[in-house]
């Protein structure tokens, strides 16, 4: 199996339009280390020729066009024959509408995602008779490729912020959030989302050759740090890299083989490549993902 990812950035991506943060400007001048990256996507393959994109980014256009193993096959032709979504952010259904084109491919989605879809009109903008939508429940083997394996799990999250109503709940199991299993004996993991680790995750990805993870914040209180914004990592409904519950610590013994974190926030410091927060993240085995990074299992 291979895999590219298509974009490592949290919603916004980096530098972020409307964000002058230390990140940011460093970004926009060019310091040497600072990577651009677009929002969260990745994109699988068996065999080099058929791909599955997991999270249809905002960005997504561009993700293709810098991605020579996605590009058309044909004159109206291309080789991902399957997408599939793993929580309602914007920031992962709204490249759906850059992929409205007649294009035939299989939209994989839990029933709530789909509700979720179903309930915007825009949508609609997918062909029914190009697009083929499937509902696939949790813990339920699927074809994600042909002859790949996949199967989705519920992780700790919640509902997208434009969904929200009365009580927010931040740390909730169920279709709103998954992560994704890929593979048979080998198996690989994409959680580009979750609130905190569980024992049943723990378990799940103990001894995986790889794992893509939520890498949104270093801290609780980055934001409010940086000076950007009130919320804390766990009201978005991310568990921080750092601390005593971060995931930092709640890999450490799981025997995982490689670590890649994804879906990064543009104020996390462990972007900054001569920061003390990425030496600590790399000492504790983790990589930090960038687009265009290309990794197999």
């Amino acid at each position: 199996m291979r895999a590219v990812v298509l974009g490592a950035a949290a919603g916004g991506g980096f530098p972020q339009w409307n964000c002058g943060c230390r990140n940011c400007r460093a970004v926009r001048e060019n310091v040497e280390g600072f990577l651009p990256r677009t929002q969260s996507s990745l994109a699988v393959s068996a065999d080099g020729k058929r791909w599955a994109v997991l999270n249809a980014s905002p960005d997504i256009r561009e993700q293709i066009n810098l991605t020579p193993a996605l590009h058309p096959t044909g004159l109206r032709a291309s080789p991902i024959v399957s997408v599939l979504i793993t929580n309602g952010d914007l920031d992962h259904i709204a490249g759906l509408l850059t992929l409205r084109e007649k294009q035939p491919f299989k939209l994989l989605v839990t029933r709530e995602i789909a509700d979720i879809l179903a309930a915007n009109p825009v949508f609609r903008a997918l062909d029914v008779d190009c697009v083929k939508q499937t509902c696939v429940g949790l813990e339920e083997e699927f074809e994600l490729l042909p002859d790949v394996k996949a199967r989705l799990f519920a992780v700790p999250g919640k509902v997208p912020l434009y969904a929200e109503t009365g009580e927010v709940k931040t740390d909730i199991e169920g279709e709103q959030t998954a992560g994704v299993e890929i593979g048979g004996d080998a198996k690989a993991y994409y959680i580009p989302g979750c609130a905190k680790m569980t024992r049943q995750l723990a378990e799940r990805v103990a001894g995986a050759p790889l794992v893509f993870f939520d890498g949104t914040v270093w801290r609780e209180d980055e934001m409010q740090r940086a000076g950007v914004g009130e919320k804390t990592g766990a009201r978005m409904g991310h568990m921080s890299m750092s601390g005593p519950l971060g995931s930092i610590e709640a890999f450490a013994g799981l025997g995982v083989e490689r670590k890649v974190y994804v879906h990064i926030n543009n104020t996390n410091p462990v972007l900054d490549p001569a920061s003390a927060e990425r030496k600590a993240a790399e000492e504790a085995g983790w990589e930090i993902g960038y687009d265009q990074m290309e990794l197999s299992w």
